[in-house]
């Protein structure tokens, strides 16, 4: 529980480099108090920086297994860091924060960034608010700024990275140009950018990219394969279970690509995907145990919506029968 120590103690074991810094101090920089914040600030830059990157590590670990925490204020204040590795952490550590103050920051990082690592994360990050703007969550004279600024990336920033993932970016807006260019980085022999295109077709919502995903199945290269796998989840593209299924006895069990392979399966749902997923719990180590569960969980959600689409589907038949004069 935060506030449990004094952050003096928090600040001491920091700047402490004969000892590990504990665990158990993470969840201070939660919520961090104003006045906490300004006693590490003062501190910050005497920290060894490596032990600084690895508290922001650590607490974006911390993050993906508890989303009720907050980094926030803490990352808001290390953005415009003078380390680049520090910069890149603070972004992603505010990645899913619906705050539209951070989008002048943002584009000015994307643009103005020295480091490519660096502007790449903040397109990354900008994405967010595409997703956002589809779904009319911010004003739609921010979401065309977005836009214009992620596609000028796209098409001109010097850095590739940037501009690969701007294309991710855009992959979630529905504005006419960004098809061409999914389907240039898509045609590129750098497998880079296949799989920057995958991924943006993954964020599309739009199944007619099911032919080009399903052809990168079998890709030589193993980055590729894995976009291509993940896209077909988050289109639930039904045309995909039977190809997934046969690539699944090919790989390795816990690895990275069956991983992919499992979890796009419960995203889609259907004849045999169940047993698969009961088959491999049965044989699973512990390590692997925790996910094939929250597999088998997404897998009942997948199931439950589509029963709900076929409801209401229902409904509406039967609507039309009664106007036909057929009930």
């Amino acid at each position: 529980m935060a506030g449990i120590y004094p952050f003096s103690t928090v600040i001491a074991a920091l700047l402490d480099e004969s000892k590990p810094f504990p665990a158990r101090y993470l969840d201070q920089f939660s919520d961090i108090d104003p006045d906490h914040l300004r006693q590490l600030k003062k501190v910050w830059q005497q920290i060894p920086l490596i032990r600084r990157k690895r508290l922001l590590e650590d607490l974006e670990d911390l993050l993906e297994k508890n989303t009720l925490l907050s980094f926030n204020d803490l990352a808001e204040n290390l953005i415009k860091d003078p380390d680049a590795e520090i910069r890149e952490i603070a972004i992603r550590l505010l990645w899913e924060v619906e705050d539209i103050e951070r989008i002048p920051t943002l584009l000015e990082i994307l643009n103005s960034d020295p480091s490519g690592s660096v502007s790449a994360t903040a397109a990354g990050s900008l994405g967010f608010f595409i997703s956002l703007g589809e779904l009319e969550k911010i004003p739609n004279v921010l979401l065309k700024r977005v836009e214009e600024e992620l596609l000028k990336a796209a098409r001109e920033n010097p850095k590739p990275l940037t501009r690969r993932r701007a294309i991710e970016a855009l992959g979630a807006s529905s504005r006419p140009e960004i098809h061409d260019l999914i389907v240039s980085a898509y045609a590129s022999a750098d497998p880079q950018w296949i799989a920057s295109a995958l991924y943006a077709m993954g964020r599309s919502c739009d199944q007619s990219w099911e032919k080009q995903i399903i052809n990168r199945f079998h890709h030589s290269d193993e980055s590729v394969r894995l976009e291509a796998i993940q896209a077909a989840g988050e289109l639930a593209l039904e045309s995909a279970r039977g190809p997934l299924l046969r690539l699944l006895e090919d790989e390795e069990q816990g690895s990275e690509l069956e991983h992919a392979i499992l979890w796009s399966l419960s995203q889609i749902g259907g004849e045999g995907v169940r047993e698969k997923l009961e088959s491999r719990l049965e044989t699973s180590s512990d390590t692997d145990e925790d996910f094939l569960e929250e597999a088998l969980e997404n897998l009942n959600l997948t199931n439950d919506m589509a029963s709900f689409t076929l409801l209401d589907v229902g409904g509406y038949e039967d609507q039309y029968d009664d106007i036909d004069g057929k009930n």
